[in-house]
């Protein structure tokens, strides 16, 4: 579905097909208006009537220029990007026979993730017959959360989904922000690669 465009948004002059609107703005006498006396209004004014909006009863049009209105629309949004928090998730990944080498290489890239302000999505990986060892996989788990408390706390604990076994980890300490807006989630996948292990294997056929 193609998004609709700004300018697409509002409905200006000839465009709006109602019988009454309600002005608003410094520039008249607020109240409800015809459309026709609205655009004769606006005529005067040699401004435009511009819908900002059509849900209400009856819908709520400003007399303005409409090129002015629309910068001040984008200018408006950019902002509020702007000040948006973006989070990104970082995804670590163990295989449940993960040695300490392995795991210490993770470790410190862990706090680095946290350290940054980015959300760390670790799990560990079983192939084949190795979901036997789903505890084993658990108790590492908790151990690198308990490795990273000074830098995250839990915000998921362990939960085994398909063949990963999943914990999610989120910094103690967010980025500094003039402001605190809402946030913005982003996902993104880190790869961590070890030589003790090996790249995820096709599903296999026939596997009991």
């Amino acid at each position: 579905m193609r998004k609709e465009t700004l300018k697409e948004q509002y409905r200006i002059n000839e465009r709006i097909r109602v019988r009454e609107v309600r002005l608003v703005g410094d520039n008249v006498e607020q109240g409800v208006y015809t459309v026709a006396q609205a655009l004769k209004m606006a005529e005067d004014l040699e401004l435009d009537l511009v819908e900002i909006s059509p849900n209400a009863e009856p819908p709520v049009c400003k007399i303005t220029d409409y090129q002015k209105f629309l910068y001040q629309q984008k200018k408006r949004q950019k902002e509020q990007k702007a000040k948006s928090v973006k989070i990104v998730v970082k995804e670590i990944r163990f295989g449940p026979q993960t040695d300490d080498h392995d795991y210490d290489f993770k470790l410190k890239h862990a706090k680095g993730f946290l350290e940054e302000g980015s959300k760390v999505k670790a799990y560990v990986f079983f192939k084949g017959r190795s979901i036997l060892f789903k505890e084993q996989g658990e108790v590492l788990l908790l151990r690198f959360a308990t490795d990273l408390e000074e830098y995250g706390k839990v915000e998921q604990m362990p939960l085994l989904e398909g063949k990963r076994m999943i914990i999610m980890l989120t910094p103690k300490k967010a980025p500094q922000q003039q402001s605190a807006p809402k946030p913005v989630v982003i996902k993104k996948q880190v790869a961590l690669k070890a030589q003790e292990e090996e790249p995820e294997p096709a599903e296999e056929e026939g596997e009991e």
